[in-house]
């Protein structure tokens, strides 16, 4: 079993930034690949960003690419969304998922645990 909590979501202007974290128990964190999702009101879950199993590998969604970084320490068992000049369009709930094995997958069905979500709220 694994449990996910991100935290870090806000309400921010335009041009500026944020941190998510997403803290995860249960056991060989290490061993798979962990996500982030948005998703905003009468829209579509929306992949943003992927890093595999050891950190070496990112994925980044079109819309994010050059603007967020995602990492991970598996020491720890947190994976992080750093997140810079931020726009209204990344108003979402954020979610921080966990892949089903240890490369990088973007699409939400390759994901088996999933956070509450945190909410991000970008004024402009």
């Amino acid at each position: 079993q694994v449990q996910l909590v991100e935290s870090g979501g806000g309400l921010v202007q335009a041009g500026g930034s944020l941190r998510l974290s997403c803290a995860a128990s249960g056991r060989s964190f290490s061993t798979y690949a962990m996500g982030w999702f948005r998703q905003a009101p009468g829209k579509e879950r929306e992949f943003v960003a992927a890093i595999s199993y050891s950190g070496r590998t990112t994925s980044y969604g079109y819309s994010v690419k050059g603007r967020f970084t995602i990492s991970r320490d598996n020491t720890t068992t947190t994976v992080y969304l750093q997140m810079n000049s931020l726009k209204p369009e990344d108003t979402a709930v954020y979610y921080c998922a966990k892949a089903g094995r240890g490369y990088v997958v973007v699409t939400p069905g390759e994901y088996d645990y999933w956070g509450q979500g945190t909410q991000v709220t970008v004024s402009s």
